[in-house]
């Protein structure tokens, strides 16, 4: 240790007075200031800095008095003299790092004092104070010096495990921020103590609303009740003891157990989710928190109910051309009848119609699972006229459903576009199709286009049934379909607008369909498609 001059008795109480103010600070950048002021001020110098060692245990600046904090480079010569654990520096070798840090600087410097920050044994940090004269020290203030340095580091290091603490709480919060899902944490009594933004924004509540406040005042289940709740759970001992601990892991560890159902948010409206209770205890294996990880099913549960209705669906749609092919070949090859041409003919005709009727059902499950797995609908471009291909439909369906009347409604010169003909057939076909389906006393049907700048835009009207607010923009929902065509007995499988969407969107196009039973019947579907 570099010799210091001498102190007085109100110098040492000044340092005691410091050390204690500084101890008593978590804040690092304001302890590390009040450090190098009372350095400073102690030791009559004209430059203070705090070097503190990093994760690699190499030193860097962390605080610089007298001086501009972005000259903290000079200073590194000094730095270099610390290796390892060792505290001390050569003085000889400091001096010398001294003579050029005061060139560089420009200031008269002629004595560097060091006092290294331990603690635990181990070196935290140097304070470095820089002098304009040298000076000597009794062994008393030295004593006292090094007193200080030793309170110096326990100030740093509380107030560096302050600023991680901060910065993890920080983290953690930004992580349960981040979640999709929701986190609810909640103390040992149900109340309360923490929800993320996810679950705010699932059950209709503000994040500060939820604060202190019970779990069965948030968590508000609709009626039919799941048969176990977090308060009933805990009422038969749960995580202790009980049926939802026996029933979860046999050596008592992490007991969580899961409900599912209706919750009511705080608009009154109500969402599907599940939730998951896991219990986190103390080392004495008291309760300390439970953590509520809330997911949003309501889609899962749609998806499953549309999967029931669409399995429904296909087997009937299934079964009805299979029935009738079974049944005409069935009755025409009977041996014990003779049948004229006609009927032959007649009977043949329905089994091939059905056979039809039943490719394009499996044509399109096909495609619904390739576009699942593809994401993706692939096409092929050549030039199409739509207005001609529209025209070639509407033939082709006039003959097939006599009780309506076809529109054709295109402009004059409707330009020529790029696309992929199989599939905007497709669309075509489908949309006329369903149009007739669901205008089953007939009336009108306009398969129109017009001309936009660079852009096309095409359209299939009718005047049946039409579509609920609700149903506008799901029908092109994978195997979704309307409640109105289902209990009207129209036949279908939720596949077709499905498909239809991802040809169009497949050439950068977009679909939508339109509906107002109060301004007039029946539903337009348009879709437009690029265009040079």
């Amino acid at each position: 240790m570099i010799i210091l001059p001498d102190f007085r008795i109100h110098q040492r109480d000044y340092l005691l007075k410091i050390s204690r103010a500084i101890t008593a600070q978590l804040d690092l950048e304001v302890v590390l200031r009040m450090i190098l002021e009372a350095s400073v001020s102690m030791l009559s110098g004209e430059i203070g800095l705090i070097a503190l060692r990093g994760p690699n245990s190499t030193l860097s600046v962390q605080a610089v008095l007298g001086t501009s904090s972005d000259r903290a480079e000079v200073f590194n010569p000094l730095l270099q003299l610390i290796n390892g654990e060792e505290a001390e520096a050569d003085p000889d070798e400091l001096q010398l790092h001294l003579r050029l840090i005061s060139r560089k600087l420009d200031m008269t410097l002629r004595q560097v004092v060091s006092l290294p920050m331990r603690i635990s044994g181990k070196v935290l940090g140097v304070i470095y104070v820089l002098r304009p004269y040298p000076g000597k020290a009794t062994p008393d203030d030295v004593r006292v010096l090094e007193s200080f340095a030793d309170q110096a580091a326990i100030a740093v290091h509380n107030a560096g495990l302050y600023q991680a603490t901060i910065a993890e709480k920080q983290r953690l919060s930004t992580l349960l921020d981040a979640s999709a899902d929701g986190i609810m944490i909640l103390d040992a009594t149900r109340h309360i103590i923490r929800v993320n933004s996810a679950l705010a924004h699932l059950i209709g509540w503000q994040q500060y609303q939820t604060l202190n406040r019970l779990h069965e005042d948030v968590v508000r289940w609709a009626d039919p009740q799941p048969p176990i709740t977090l308060a009933s759970a805990m009422r038969e001992g749960w995580p202790f003891e009980g049926r939802f601990v026996d029933e979860a892991f046999e050596d008592g560890t992490m007991i969580p157990f899961y409900v599912e159902g209706e919750l009511e948010r705080l608009d009154g409206m109500t969402v599907s989710v599940e939730i998951k209770y896991a219990p986190v205890f103390f080392d004495d294996g008291n309760l300390r928190n439970i953590i509520a990880n809330v997911r949003d099913i309501t889609r899962f549960r749609e998806a499953e109910k549309m999967k029931d209705t669409f399995i429904s669906v296909v087997s009937h749609e299934l079964k009805t051309p299979v029935a009738l092919i079974k049944g005409y070949a069935g009755t025409l090859r009977r041996e014990d009848a003779s049948w004229d041409t006609e009927t032959l003919h007649r009977g043949l005709g329905v089994i091939e119609e059905e056979a039809d009727r039943l490719t394009e059902l499996i044509e399109n499950l096909l495609m619904a699972s390739r576009l699942q797995v593809e994401g993706i609908m692939r096409y092929h471009p050549v030039e199409i006229a739509l207005d001609q291909m529209a025209a070639n439909a509407v033939e082709r369906f006039r003959h097939q459903a006599p009780a309506h009347e076809f529109v054709l409604d295109f402009d004059e010169d409707f330009p020529v576009i790029e696309g992929d003909e199989k599939g905007l057939r497709h669309v075509l076909d489908n949309l006329i199709s369903n149009a007739i389906k669901y205008s089953p006393e007939g009336g009108q049907i306009t398969v129109g286009g017009r001309s936009l700048e660079n852009q096309v835009q095409v359209f299939v009207s009718d005047e049946g049934i039409g579509l609920a607010p609700a149903d506008v923009s799901r029908v092109f929902d994978r195997f979704y379909r309307a409640p109105g065509a289902v209990s009207q007995g129209t036949p279908g499988t939720g596949l077709g607008l499905y498909l239809v969407r991802a040809i169009i969107e497949a050439h950068s196009g977009q679909i939508w369909a339109s509906s107002d039973p109060d301004q007039r019947p029946g539903t337009t579907f348009s879709f437009t498609l690029p265009h040079k």
